[in-house]
Order: structure tokens, then C-alpha cells, then sequence
């Protein structure tokens, strides 16, 4: 999206309604990144769909390199409305910032030496995190079967703090 690919923007439309993007648009994104490369890479937010994750198949197995893991996040309703709703980004330098866990202190944007300029994006605005969470009860949650009866699934407790989640991730992908 940054980019301004035509493939990033269209994706942009769809992620700015909290709305899943659509199969075709997601696959061509990820064949267009997997070009070239066989292993020693990770998927963030990748795939979200069962036809997805049937197309990364295919991709992976087109070049030999099979999924080794797949790491379900498990955080509690609340606390992802939570954590998404509250969160803002810097205009100019594009750090992250959020309500709670980690507030805006008034130090100089990094790009522009100025006050940080910060906006909520579309798909973190209450509606669109109440709409993204609603898709992906409906079409993201089979993959949890998907993935669990190929003995690829590793659970990891998303709640808990950030290093003993990252201690989870370690483990799940040794």
C-alpha cells in the first residue's frame, strides 16, 4: 500500500471499511512477495480465508518450501477492541502509539523534528474493529481447524506480556 501499487490500493479500499480484502487481491499481493524465496520468511495476517490458505498451498508447494508452523494468536474479544481501538500512528514519522500501553509523550516526530501529528486509521475506529472481528468469526476462524488437523497449529496466549509472548513464538516456530 505504501508503495502505491495497484494492488496495494485496492486492498486499501477494502481495509479502510474493516472489511476483509478480497481472495484474489491477497493472493496476487503474496505470490508478487514470495517471488524468489524459499524459505526463512513468516506471514503476517496471512491467509485469512480457507481458499487462501489452499492458494498458499499451491504457492509453496509450486517451490518446495511447505508451511513449518502456523501461530494462533488467542486474545479475548475485549481486549483486542481494546488494544486496536486505542491505538494512533504518527503522520510524519509513523510510529505507534496508544492509549494506554503505550501513550503519546510529546517527543519531536522523528521525520519532521515537530509534534507528532497523530491519527486514528480507518480500520482501527470502534465500528471497523467491531466489523473486522464479526469477518473473522465468520470466514478467518476455520482455519483454526484447517491448520490444527494438519498438525501445523501452535497456540500462543496473546494477553499475556510481551516478552512471554515472544517466548511462545520462539518455541512455537523451533
Amino acid at each position: 500500500m505504501k508503495a502505491g501499487t495497484p494492488l496495494g490500493l485496492e486492498a486499501k479500499k477494502y481495509m479502510d471499511a474493516g472489511d476483509l480484502v478480497p481472495d484474489e487481491v491477497v493472493i496476487g499481493m503474496i505470490r508478487e512477495g514470495l517471488t524468489g524465496r524459499t524459505d526463512d520468511f513468516m506471514l503476517d495476517g496471512f491467509p485469512r480465508t480457507i481458499a487462501q490458505a489452499e492458494a498458499l498451498d499451491a504457492m509453496l508447494g509450486d517451490v518446495g518450501a511447505p508451511i513449518d508452523a502456523v501461530i494462533s494468536f488467542e486474545v479475548p474479544r475485549d481486549e483486542l477492541v481494546r488494544r486496536l481501538g486505542g491505538r494512533w500512528i504518527c503522520r510524519g514519522c509513523g510510529r505507534s502509539f496508544h492509549e494506554t500501553s503505550n501513550p503519546y509523550g510529546g517527543e519531536p516526530c522523528s521525520s519532521t523534528g515537530a509534534e507528532c501529528d497523530l491519527y486514528q486509521r480507518d480500520d482501527d475506529r470502534p465500528e471497523a474493529v467491531a466489523n473486522r472481528l464479526d469477518v473473522y468469526d465468520s470466514q478467518t476462524s476455520p482455519l483454526i481447524e484447517y491448520y490444527e488437523s494438519r498438525g501445523l497449529l501452535r497456540r500462543v496466549d496473546g494477553a499475556l506480556s510481551l516478552d512471554d509472548v515472544q517466548a511462545q513464538v520462539v518455541e512455537a516456530i523451533s
